[in-house]
């Protein structure tokens, strides 16, 4: 942090990094207090906590869970962003962008917590990362729609959209496994006035309550690192833009794996004399955002990777460079990597071939995949604050208007079990998946299984908030970005 004292920036960049900062915090404070609703909804129904213990209790496992989280739904997050603000996240637009999600996803949040319908967080990232996507190949020239990672943002959506599906169905499922494997009928009953269910039952709702904040801590949490770091990287590349405590030894084996894969990317030789590192990176690019590649892919590979070779042979330490070279390194490795992925998926390169490129890939992610612990801990406590206030609203969307008869200890159980065990799973491959669908979904299934009734007034609601939340912040995205483009070059330009 010693940037803030060091005087490297200035009032205007120090302002901008304080509103930037606030407004990432806001967002992970307005989807704490929104999606508290998942974790509290049932024990309280249940009454196996008091409302009060409920949040507090649910905060601190979510604050928890964003401490231990790994980092990759950031970066997965972060790979959705249209590739040229990314690389030039310090730009007008790039700044541009991320104000204009940041906002968009925080007016979409409170609006839908404000009419108590169960949203999900993650849509409205995407949504407006969509927006911004489409409105910057407009306003930059390219071709409509070309800045958009259309690849990432398919598989984003299939894990958005079948997410639900699963919490509906495995939650009826395991109830009916439930109903079979343990007869006690106390467990299929709605509670009985204010009392507390059985110390068992209790402890298993208790359990799968905390199992589902710390897994929305570790998974939702990082939602928000992904653009802090951004931030970080834009406006004080300097500190920011490399991992610069990585170790002496690591760098050595970065530079002897980059130097291993160059004989694989230098398979098309005769284009290498063609290229300047501008021409390299636009290939690149084009071949990322298209998922073709040409003639020019290897060649402009192999050209980006020799430049990551030299950086990594001239110097002993990341502090030794230049902030030019710590940001032009930097966009290496995010070429690289993206490259390589692509490469691999598209079939480009298969075998031996494959298997040390991707190990090139492995080696070179620590260099700017990180996440510093103080950027862990304000995500971790703006999350744990929003989940302790707010939650009302929803809690009684879930516990009271999704079935037509109370919720019983089994079904709320099974709800959050299968919530629980579906977002962990996500948090391991890096996907962003949404809590909120797959809880209030997995409360419908086990309302159904258990031929409970589900109310059609709430569910045609929550479904039409999930079906307009994508368009509905693509157009506040969208819209958001132009204006606050248009103020940045009309004060600053």
């Amino acid at each position: 942090m010693d940037f803030l004292i060091d005087g490297s920036l200035g009032m205007g960049a120090l302002a901008l990094l304080f509103v930037a900062l606030l407004m990432a915090l806001s967002f992970e404070f307005a989807n704490g207090f929104h999606d508290t609703a998942n974790a509290v909804a049932t024990v309280i129904y249940t009454h196996s906590l008091s409302p009060t213990q409920a949040v507090i209790w649910s905060g601190a496992w979510n604050f928890l869970g964003v401490l231990v989280s790994s980092g990759a739904v950031a970066f997965g997050i972060v790979a959705l962003l249209p590739l040229e603000l990314v690389l030039h996240v310090g730009s007008d637009a790039g700044f541009a962008m991320i104000f204009a999600i940041l906002l968009s996803a925080i007016l979409w949040n409170v609006g839908t917590w404000y009419l108590g319908l169960p949203a999900s967080s993650s849509h409205t990232l995407i949504g407006s990362i969509v927006g911004v996507g489409l409105t910057n190949s407009l306003v930059s020239g390219i071709r409509f729609g070309e800045g958009v990672n259309w690849g990432k943002l398919d598989q984003t959506i299939i894990a958005l959209v079948t997410s639900p599906l699963i919490g509906f169905v495995a939650t009826a499922l395991l109830l009916l496994l439930v109903k079979i494997l343990i007869r006690n009928p106390a467990l299929y009953r709605a509670p009985e006035g204010k009392a507390p269910p059985p110390l068992w039952i209790r402890s298993i709702l208790v359990l799968t309550c905390t199992g589902v904040s710390f897994a929305h801590g570790s998974n939702d949490g990082q939602k928000g690192m992904g653009l802090i770091m951004l931030v970080l990287v834009g406006l004080v590349p300097a500190a920011f833009a490399l991992q610069l405590a990585t170790p002496v030894d690591r760098l050595q084996t970065i530079a002897a794996t980059a130097q291993a894969a160059q004989p694989i990317l230098d398979k098309a030789p005769s284009a290498v004399g063609l290229l300047d590192s501008a021409l390299a990176d636009e290939h690149i690019s084009h071949f990322l955002t298209t998922g073709r590649p040409d003639a020019h892919t290897l060649p402009s590979l192999a050209f980006i990777n020799a430049r990551i070779v030299r950086a990594m042979a001239s110097t002993k330490s990341l502090h030794d460079l230049t902030t030019g070279q710590r940001t032009r390194l930097r966009r290496d490795v995010y070429l690289m990597d993206a490259g390589i992925a692509k490469l691999v998926e598209t079939g480009a390169v298969v075998g031996a071939d494959a298997a040390n490129l991707r190990e090139l890939r492995a080696r070179l992610l620590p260099l700017t995949d990180y996440i510093p612990l103080w950027v862990k801990i304000a995500v971790a406590v703006a999350l744990g604050l929003g989940t302790m206030v707010g939650w009302k609203r929803i809690v009684v969307t879930i516990g009271e208007k999704i079935g037509r008869s109370h919720l019983t200890y089994a079904q709320g159980a099974t709800a959050e079990l299968v919530t629980m065990s579906t977002i962990g799973l996500a948090d391991v491959v890096g996907l962003p998946v949404s809590t909120t669908h797959i809880l209030s979904s997995g409360i419908a299934g086990a309302m159904f299984a258990n031929h409970s009734g589900l109310q059609a007034a709430t569910l045609r609601n929550i479904v039409l908030a999930w079906v307009l939340t994508i368009p509905a912040c693509m157009i506040l995205g969208s819209v958001l970005f132009a204006s606050i483009l248009f103020v940045i070059l009309r004060l600053f330009g």
